[in-house]
């Protein structure tokens, strides 16, 4: 949790907001108005994986990232399986959600498929890779259905760009498979209206398509697969390159020694685990990558060399241990009688300490919150930053973090385990706790659509009777703090998650009486 600024940036890695489902068409799709099977899913089947089949009505599931974190770049993603399935997690949906997270707007097509006859279409179809002749008859009438359909959606994305958050010159469209077939069949055959703007072919096949010409104003060129592919494909991703050169096109290409066809977000233990990361510096280097709406004094390489030092603080130090490691080894010894009080928490409690730093001078509390930060991150400081700076109080102020998920899912009951570990850490030293309700927020700027404000409603409930149980003192900020729609009060906020100095003001006098009322017993 930050401040909305170059610090929120960085805690815009894992975007969230609420998946949309688009038809591409009102109504039956051109060109398969008799079909009447129905859109299935599997997960049973050899490849272990869920895939989507008997595709009649093509969609776009939308992928868009925060404002804050939107580069203006768009990808339209088309899973592979033969035409007969698509594989739409590791091809599709996973790589939609890591694209997100580097603020481009990603689009997973669900593309018209051949009619699987059996609820086990990847069995019904693997016995026809053997003979590609016949398993290309098979598709043939659908490729142009499904090509159609990548252009559909290259023009409902583009046509409607503005109010997706995108830029219509930034869009492109990557494929896996027999999506590289409807990739590339959009790539080769285009209008201004579907024309990608940049193409990403992975383990291509391009034997469903007629050998055409690479267009004179072709868009630059991503392609990737791997020498062991078992179906054989990795010379075609090296002639769709060597075509892109030919014709003095941009273009690179990737080809591992291993990973095998259909290595898509798979971890495998390989080189080909990240090709995606590669593909990013594609991007990047594309000029795609920039974000629009950068605060004023932000630049990029600032932003970069931001993200670069977070990453390497989480992976050597991810509680944030050094943060107040120097401020701990200062600070004395409580005096004879001296009622020390710690408030440990997030950026709520960290700007609590900046911002009214007179009122924790003046009762002798002493701040020790870290933005962004979830339980088990505070779990883990627990001891330096609390037990041993000796407090006969600690208030406990976390959980709005874990809620917007800045460490991963979020789980109630692991979230609440750790907050009820620091409690029983705080007591076996014979420190006395105030438990903290988690503020109202009714969404989080950095991680919009996750509707928090039911969800701290719920873990607050479960804080007081804990507390209740436990014979603890309980502080309901929440209640104060919180407007009609559960969310914080705009006269407290100035983003809906941060007091500002008068939310603060608010909160003091009910930390004031509990810290008393710990203090006590």
């Amino acid at each position: 949790m930050k401040k909305f600024s170059l610090g929120m940036l960085l805690f815009c890695a894992f975007t969230a907001r609420a998946q949309q489902v688009i038809p591409l068409y009102t109504g039956k799709a051109p060109g398969s108005e008799t079909w009447t099977w129905t859109e299935k899913e599997n997960t049973q089947n050899m490849f272990n994986t869920r895939v989507v089949y008997n595709v009649t009505s093509p969609t776009l599931t939308a992928y868009l990232p925060s404002p804050s974190q939107a580069t203006g770049t768009a990808i339209i993603i088309c899973p592979g399986g033969g035409f007969h399935t698509l594989s739409i997690d590791s091809e599709g949906n996973d790589v939609a959600k890591w694209l997100q997270a580097k603020g481009v707007a990603a689009f997973v097509l669900k593309y018209r498929l051949v009619h699987s006859l059996t609820d086990d279409p990847v069995k019904e179809s693997f016995a026809l890779f053997s003979d590609r002749k016949k398993l290309d008859a098979i598709n043939a009438p659908v490729v142009p259905l499904a090509i159609a359909d990548g252009k559909k959606a290259m023009e409902y994305v583009r046509s409607h760009a503005q109010e997706l958050g995108i830029l219509p010159n930034q869009i492109g469209l990557m494929g896996f498979s027999a999506g590289s077939t409807v990739a590339a069949g959009v790539g080769y055959s285009y209008t201004a209206a579907n024309r990608p703007d940049f193409l990403a072919p992975m383990y291509a096949y391009l034997g469903a398509l007629p050998k055409q010409p690479v267009p004179t104003d072709a868009p630059p060129l991503f392609a990737a697969a791997a020498s062991d592919d078992q179906l054989g494909l990795a010379p075609q991703s090296v002639q769709l390159y060597s075509d892109w050169l030919a014709a003095g096109k941009p273009a690179e290409l990737h080809v591992y020694a291993k990973g095998g066809h259909g290595f898509g977000m798979r971890q495998q233990s390989l080189p080909t685990d990240t090709w995606i990361d590669r593909f990013g510096e594609w991007l990047k280097l594309q000029g795609l990558l920039t974000l629009q709406h950068l605060p004023p004094g932000v630049t990029m390489a600032t932003i970069d060399g931001a993200r670069k030092r977070q990453e390497l603080l989480l992976r050597t130090d991810w509680a944030n241990l050094q943060r107040y490691a120097a401020a701990n080894q200062k600070l004395p010894a409580p005096k004879a009688g001296e009622r020390r009080v710690v408030i440990i928490g997030n950026s709520i409690t960290e700007n609590w300490a900046r911002d009214d730093s007179a009122f924790f001078k003046a009762h002798n509390y002493i701040g020790r919150g870290i933005s962004g930060q979830t339980t088990p991150q505070t779990l883990a400081r627990f001891r330096q930053d609390v037990i041993d700076l000796h407090p006969a109080a600690v208030a406990i102020l976390v959980g709005t973090n874990d809620v917007a998920e800045n460490t991963g899912p979020y789980h109630p009951a692991t979230t609440l385990g750790n907050i009820q570990s620091m409690v029983e850490l705080a007591q076996a030293h014979g420190i006395r706790v105030v438990l903290g309700s988690v503020p109202p927020a009714y969404d989080f700027p950095w991680r919009p659509g996750l509707a928090p404000a039911p969800k701290i409603i719920a873990l607050n409930q479960q804080l007081k009777a804990y507390a209740a149980q436990h014979k603890l003192v309980y502080v309901d900020y929440h209640t104060a703090l919180a407007d009609e729609r559960q969310g914080m009060k705009a006269a407290y906020s100035a983003d809906g998650v941060h007091p500002n100095l008068a939310g603060y003001r608010v909160m003091e006098p009910l930390l004031e009486k509990a810290v008393a009322a710990a203090l006590k017993k």
